[in-house]
């Protein structure tokens, strides 16, 4: 290294007597080896040295040997082959060699610093140029002086270089120093490798351990996870049971609850003596007596609100009931006879509202004016100048109206307006309509809010309470309104002869049931039954008045042979009856298009007309000539056919096909 090439430029200070050795291709004679090279000191050190190493080292070149030593020297040479004057060989050294193994044990054997001479030095042959001993000596001495003024030269020369080789010392010492702290930092820094390895074979350590408990708790997560997961409830579903808004995340708490409550309901029959099961088991009833708690709460206070004036039931049910319709279920569950209580008091609530409702949209309905048709209005009254003077002594005022004439009396039926009339509207209606009018409104809305009702429990009851139990609950609820729209009807008809009314009231019945029916609303039924049994006996009631009224008049026909004068008057003109009879026939068949076979229409209307044919039989025996008879009968059925002759249905066929065989039997008059 250059740090001990540069230690050997103080060794020759040091050591006095060493000095450069010489090449190894020169042979080893007195003349050419110089006298600090006798000396044994130098020799024992000059073994293994390299002839190229810098000529200020005496010894090796290890750096333990460097200017660091105890031994050096300030003011060594540093040229090749320089010595001082006091570092000449002893001579008593020089002549134990001359002597050879003779003088070996007269004279000592010297020693520098402490190593011994060679065993090949002792031995050596010297050459001495065939110079005696005193000329070899004093040849050595010349020698010696002139190596002595070159030392001397050499010194001076160092003198002036002293500063350099201070200064190069100090760098040297600097140089120990960092590479002294280079080696405490490199040994610190090893240190610190050891204890980091130390720590990381202590991480490799724990983190097999880790993964080995990791591993073995994914083995035992993935058995016990699911059971855990299945009966544990989380601390935000009790906050939220307990705390929170019922709103649809209440809703999808309390459905979490239940499926908790289910798991434990299952895991505590399978009697596997779960101690997780037996703690969370107490602990979850009393979240579900929370839970049951706020549910009542909750109903009741919904339950109050419909009560209040003014208030939409269908709103409420819908905002409050329906939304949260898995409270009651939930509710039912766990506690039926707490469900079955606020069941009560819901049926009791909406009981009072339909009848309070529908009672003052009865009273609403009471307060149109209706066309009054009694007994008077039948087809054997009088002809119509009597009836009006009749009318206008007898009956409230009031537009007139033709009671045989169906009109436009069935666009109640065709309309595609299914809304009923308002109470404020029907309280502030002016006008004077007949009795299908109220009829229509009251039952439409009925069915209406029956619908919805029937909806609502089928709804919100189910799958809690069975079907026939939700039917037992609508029929209780309505119980009184349908008795309150049963007795709307009897207050229509019971002494009403408008058959043409009654009939429209029956069809609009119809088809409220075909409604019912297309909605799947079967809790109705009795009440509409009900109606067609107030309706279809009254028809039939009146339709027996229309034949006797008739039969009363045929009967009231005189059978004397009238004078000439008497019959000249006589006209063939068709009766005012038949006129009657036609339109009242009409709108009969009109009403009756789709009716069925079952129907008491057609046996009625088959009485009436047998009723009317023979009035008109009757009343043309009274035309004394027969052609004139004929043709009376011709145009009293021409007549009939006429108005009946655009009809459809079954029934009306019928009745063309009969009338027109009536017609050309006299058609040849």
């Amino acid at each position: 290294m250059w740090l001990d090439r540069l230690s050997g430029h103080s060794t020759p200070a040091a050591t006095p007597s060493a000095s450069p050795p010489p090449p190894t291709n020169r042979s080893y004679s007195p003349a050419a080896r110089r006298p600090s090279h006798l000396g044994p000191a130098a020799a024992a050190q000059r073994p293994g040295f390299s002839p190229r190493s810098s000529s200020l080292s005496l010894h090796s070149n290890d750096s333990t040997t460097s200017l660091l030593a105890s031994s050096r020297r300030p003011n060594g040479s540093g040229l090749k082959q320089s010595v001082t004057v006091t570092d000449a060989p002893d001579p008593l050294d020089v002549l134990a060699k001359l002597l050879g193994s003779e003088g070996k044990g007269a004279i000592a054997k010297p020693q520098t610093n402490g190593d011994n001479v060679a065993e090949d030095e002792l031995e050596l042959e010297l050459d001495f140029e065939d110079l005696s001993l005193r000329e070899f000596a004093s040849r050595k001495s010349s020698s010696a002086e002139k190596e002595h003024v070159y030392a001397t030269q050499t010194i001076e020369e160092f003198e002036r270089d002293k500063a350099k080789f201070e200064d190069l010392h100090r760098s040297i010492r600097a140089c120990d120093d960092v590479l002294s702290s280079v080696e405490s930092n490199l040994a610190s820094f090893q240190n610190d490798l050891a204890t980091v390895s130390a720590e990381i074979e202590t991480l490799q350590a724990r983190s097999t351990a880790l993964s080995v408990r990791l591993e073995n708790r994914k083995l035992v997560e993935s058995g016990l996870g699911p059971i855990v997961e299945e009966i544990s409830v989380s601390p935000t579903v009790v906050k939220k049971i307990v705390e929170g808004v019922i709103d649809e995340a209440w809703v999808r708490a309390l459905a979490e609850v239940e499926k908790r409550s289910k798991a434990i309901d299952i895991k505590s029959k399978e009697q596997r003596n779960i101690k997780g099961v037996r703690d969370l088991k107490p602990l979850l009833e009393n979240l579900v007596n929370k839970a049951l708690e706020r549910i009542r709460d909750f109903l009741v206070a919904q339950i109050k609100a419909l009560r209040s004036p003014n208030i939409n039931a269908q709103i409420i049910q819908q905002q409050h009931f329906i939304r949260y319709k898995d409270l009651y279920e939930f509710l039912h569950k766990h506690h039926s006879q707490l469900a079955e209580e606020i069941g009560q008091a819901y049926m009791n609530t909406m009981r009072w509202y339909f009848l309070n409702q529908f009672t003052r949209y009865q009273k609403a309905l009471e307060k149109i004016k209706i066309h009054v048709i009694d007994r008077h209005d039948v087809l054997g009254g009088d002809d119509g100048n009597r009836k009006t003077n009749l009318l206008a002594g007898t009956k409230s005022s009031g537009p007139p109206h033709d009671a045989f004439n169906l009109g436009r009396r069935i666009d109640l039926l065709k309309t595609s307006n299914q809304t009923a009339l308002p109470s404020f509207l029907a309280e502030e209606d002016k006008a004077t309509h007949y009795l299908e009018f109220p009829f229509r409104n009251f039952n439409l809305a009925l069915v209406d809010n029956a619908s919805a009702e029937y909806s609502f429990l089928t709804s919100f009851f189910s799958p809690a309470l069975s079907f026939a139990a939700i039917s037992r609950h609508f029929n209780y609820i309505f119980e009184p309104t349908f008795a309150l729209g049963q007795s709307l009807t009897k207050s229509l008809v019971h002494e009403t002869f408008d058959s043409l009314g009654l009939l429209l009231c029956v069809r609009l019945n119809q088809h409220f049931a075909f409604e019912l029916q297309r909605r799947k609303i079967p809790a109705v039924d009795g009440y509409i039954n009900g109606t067609g049994m107030l309706l279809w006996p009254r028809f039939q009631v009146i339709m027996d008045q229309h034949c006797e009224s008739v039969r009363t008049v045929t009967n009231a026909i005189s059978t004397r042979k009238q004078s000439a004068s008497e019959q000249a008057r006589q006209s063939a003109a068709p009766h005012f009856m038949t006129q009657r009879f036609g339109q009242f026939m009409q709108g009969i068949l009109t009403l009756s298009t789709e009716a069925g076979d079952d129907e008491p229409v057609s046996a009625s209307l088959i009485r009436l007309r047998s009723e009317i044919e023979a009035f008109l039989t009757k009343s043309s025996k009274s035309i004394g000539e027969s052609r004139k008879r004929e043709r009376f009968l011709y145009n009293n059925y021409s007549l009939i056919l006429t108005i009946i002759g655009d009809l459809e249905g079954k029934l009306a066929l019928e009745q063309q096909d009969h009338f027109e065989g009536l017609k050309k039997a006299y058609e040849g008059s």
